[in-house]
């Protein structure tokens, strides 16, 4: 049997963290992807050109270097931006008032969590693959259905939801579907960070014990676990879906 050193329970711990970071990562992505997906079918010409240099801009550059620019450099952006506009808030005051003293309307300094921040980078990482997936799906769907949808009366948001929405879900559930392997797969990434994910405990671990093979492999079967797990619940998702359309 496999000995972990009494190491059992801190990899469940960082197991559960590790999935609390995929789903709320997901969660996000999801959101942005719609957004980023209407945005590129927009006929408005500033919706498609933000939609495109984000969806360009993420997938060039590497998931572990824009963790790190979100992390610090994110952090960096916001407290300086909270120093900056208490700086105009007090300067608007003393001109009025020389006499006015001056107050931190704002705290100067927020840490962001390595688990917000894994969240928020991932979730941004993943929006843009998802409006990819997303706008792919709603352009799959029969644009008469949509005209047919507006002839009856229907508003925009109650054609999404129950013309669109519907039918573009199982043209999106294969790339959804992988994106969502990557990305549980990529949550590896915010151990760099300081979360004490499963692959950060994992490590310790390993660092103190001196079995390095036998932690990462066993990380590595964990993630094959939920892996699994996911593809199955897909393909019941996906046959689902279907029965609609047989």
């Amino acid at each position: 049997m496999l000995d972990l050193k009494g190491y059992e329970w801190s990899l469940v711990e960082g197991a559960w963290v590790t999935l609390q970071v995929a789903l709320l990562s997901l969660l996000l992505a999801a959101i942005l992807g719609m957004l980023g997906a209407l945005a590129k079918l927009s006929p408005y010409r500033w919706a498609r050109a933000i939609a495109t240099v984000y969806t360009t801009v993420i997938r060039g550059i590497p998931d572990l270097v824009l963790m790190m620019l979100i992390f610090f450099g994110g952090q960096m952006l916001l407290n300086d931006s909270l120093y900056n506009i208490n700086e105009w808030i007090n300067n608007y005051f003393t001109s009025s008032d020389p006499n006015h003293e001056w107050v931190q309307y704002l705290p100067d300094y927020i840490e962001i969590s390595p688990f917000v921040a894994g969240i928020l980078t991932i979730g941004f990482i993943f929006g843009a693959y998802m409006a990819e997936t997303f706008r792919g799906a709603i352009m799959a769907v029969d644009k008469g259905e949509l005209e047919a949808a507006k002839a009856y009366g229907m508003s925009g948001v109650l054609a999404f939801r129950r013309v669109l929405f519907p039918q573009m879900i199982r043209h999106a559930l294969p790339g959804f579907g992988n994106n969502w392997l990557v990305l549980l797969k990529t949550t590896a990434l915010v151990s760099i960070i300081g979360l004490d994910d499963m692959v950060r405990k994992g490590s310790l671990a390993a660092g103190t014990t001196q079995m390095p093979f036998t932690f990462y492999m066993t990380i590595a079967v964990i993630f094959l676990l939920f892996t699994t797990l996911s593809t199955s619940a897909l393909k019941w998702a996906e046959r689902r879906f279907s029965i609609h359309t047989r």
